[in-house]
């Protein structure tokens, strides 16, 4: 049985490698830091954070979770 909130965390933090970006280009798009790293530590996230980070990352919100 898969986490979820697990499977996110990681999809996150390799989708924004992938991609080339690092925390700090996430914060000057509109995210603290902290909460990226603790998002890819597995933090819980509201589906209203989940769009805006797929926004930010440039995929869709289905991505976070494959």
């Amino acid at each position: 049985r898969v986490n979820i909130t697990i499977l996110l965390a990681e999809n996150v933090k390799k989708i924004r490698l992938e991609k080339g970006l690092s925390q700090n280009i996430l914060h000057k798009r509109g995210f603290q830091r902290t909460y990226i790293s603790s998002i890819e530590r597995g933090r819980n996230i509201s589906i209203d954070t989940i769009e805006k980070l797929a926004k930010v990352l440039k995929v869709k919100p289905y991505k976070l979770f494959e």
